[in-house]
């Protein structure tokens, strides 16, 4: 399976024009032959553009999460949608199981080729240290998979990274494959490559880290979306500037790798 980690430049608070990025990004992938294309973190909005958050929120059947489908759809690729800021009143409404009757979500969902949603994942993790993530968003219970093209796909978000319990689970549920949509700024370049590469090693599997390329009134976001395979080698990588990441997944090969270097069957509760 080809896939795609489209690193987007972003404008603050500009949905429409982030929107319009992100599709020519699609259509670039799907032009390049590629499967499943992997969208950075609210990068509709920008995730340091807070301020913008309520007024872009909107439920799952909202216009952008609408978009993203047709998106997904009309160049029949698999979507990770990166992620957008759901009003979790608005889904319930439409029926949708939520972690709270109301607030805010930082939400990725997963649509196939037809741009039918397989997974919604909420970012469990909340990122606080000068970030004002932890006051507007409730945080996710669910951590879904979805079975696409022969590879199981696990989905977390940014910060999620540090916590690699996350990942085990995801491992224990049979993942191959885990996206990480991410607004990663400067300076912790140490730390995106280190965990990206820690997740892949410790899981024997592949992780598709995408990062957003783009600067904000405080923040600026580091790029280098990677994809790192079942040893942890970075088979796809970039720099800081917008592009887009292509590589190439095999569940044959995580198969083979834990085979051949058991390291899971040792695991200890």
């Amino acid at each position: 399976m080809r896939i795609a980690l489209a690193q987007l430049d972003q404008e603050a608070g500009d949905v429409t024009g982030n929107l319009d990025r992100a599709t020519t990004a699609v259509a670039d992938a799907a032009d390049r032959g590629v499967d499943l294309v992997v969208l950075p973190e609210l990068f509709t909005v920008g995730y340091f553009a807070f301020g913008a958050y309520d007024r872009a929120a909107e439920g799952l059947d909202g216009p952008v999460f609408a978009r993203l489908s047709d998106l997904a759809a009309d160049h029949g690729v698999g979507l990770v949608a990166g992620s957008h800021v759901e009003d979790l009143a608005a889904s319930a409404a439409a029926g949708a199981d939520v972690p709270a009757s109301e607030g805010l979500a930082n939400t990725c969902v997963f649509y196939d080729r037809g741009g039918t949603r397989r997974g919604v994942y909420r970012k469990h993790h909340l990122f606080g240290y000068g970030s004002a993530g932890t006051e507007l968003f409730t945080p996710g219970e669910t951590l879904p998979t979805v079975e696409f093209e022969g590879v199981t796909v696990g989905m977390t978000t940014c910060y999620d990274l540090r916590f690699p319990e996350l990942y085990r689970r995801l491992v224990d549920r049979g993942v191959t494959l885990v996206c990480v949509p991410s607004a990663w700024p400067y300076p912790r370049v140490e730390h995106w490559e280190t965990l990206g590469r820690a997740r892949a090693i410790e899981n024997l599997t592949y992780v598709a880290a995408t990062n957003g390329a783009a600067t904000f009134d405080d923040a600026t976001l580091l790029g280098r979306s990677t994809v790192y395979d079942p040893w942890g080698t970075a088979i796809a990588s970039a720099g800081d500037d917008p592009t887009l990441v292509v590589g190439d997944v095999d569940s044959g090969r995580v198969a083979a790798v834990r085979e051949e270097f058991p390291a899971l069957r040792d695991r200890r509760d």
